[in-house]
């Protein structure tokens, strides 16, 4: 009897935790589904774009700085040429790119995650082009090559963008330097006091106070004539590089594991 007792009793509790369980997880969808909505008013953006561009000046005014390749920067920084950097790896930059005058446009998503990033990035003063390899990219290609052969603007863009997978390098780069004779220069930093956050592009940010090291690459250039058969070996030889390059900046502060093939379905 006392043992019938006990399993209708571990029942209960059982079937009770089960519905609060479930609950939060209801909540909690509910939850996030609100600030999403919320998130898509551009009045919301530009308050949190305003947000986000005062504290990290104040996280780039309270660090130490470390930065290679200035000079190269300052050189293609207002004339045709196509930056690269990681997803994740964006936060520290954008002081850079103020600081030093650059000129140019930044290709961002054309929903609405991008395009509260892309007004955070016109107070540090690049314009936008929205879209993406899966939404808009025969646009974005014709919008990027006229920016281009302007001559007075460079690109600013993540190969491995918007959703990844992870420092994989897609090849639109590598179209607007063929079609415009633009070098292709990666950029990327690493910092002392890291906080890499739990999603695919394991995006990076940095505590106020901390040393932070950045490397402008030097510019690499594609012929006119590469035939596209040669694309993969280009593309590969980016990605390694650039690969190479975060790991180098991380190795200065942290064990942290650079990590390929990330999406945001692992993080559903």
């Amino acid at each position: 009897m006392n043992l019938l007792v006990a399993c209708i009793v571990c029942f209960l509790l059982l079937e009770s935790g089960y519905k609060v369980i479930i609950l939060g997880k209801y909540l909690r969808k509910q939850i996030r589904r609100f600030f999403r909505i919320l998130y898509g008013w551009g009045v919301i953006q530009w308050i949190l774009a305003l947000i986000y561009y005062v504290l990290i000046w104040f996280v780039y005014f309270t660090s130490e700085k470390d930065i290679k390749g200035l000079n190269v920067l300052k050189k293609y920084g207002r004339k045709p040429a196509i930056f690269v950097f990681w997803h994740g790896r964006t936060m520290m930059l954008s002081p850079v790119i103020a600081l030093n005058h650059v000129r140019g446009y930044a290709i961002a998503d054309s929903r609405k995650d991008g395009r509260a990033i892309a007004k955070m990035e016109k107070l540090f003063g690049l314009r936008t082009i929205y879209g993406s390899s899966s939404h808009g990219g025969v646009s974005v290609l014709k919008k990027g090559v006229n920016v281009l052969r302007n001559g007075n603007f460079c690109l600013a863009l993540s190969p491995d963008g918007p959703n990844g997978p992870s420092m994989r390098f897609h090849d639109g780069a590598l179209y607007f330097a063929k079609m415009t004779g633009a070098p292709i220069i990666p950029v990327c930093y690493s910092c002392s006091r890291p906080w890499f956050l739990n999603r695919w592009d394991r995006y990076l940010l940095t505590h106020p106070f901390s040393k932070i090291a950045g490397e402008v690459g030097k510019p690499i250039f594609i012929d006119k004539k590469t035939p596209i058969e040669d694309f993969e070996k280009i593309r590969k030889n980016l990605e390694d590089l650039m690969v190479k390059q975060a790991y180098n900046l991380d190795k200065k502060f942290t064990d942290f594991k650079v990590e390929q093939d990330l999406t945001p379905k692992n993080f559903d």
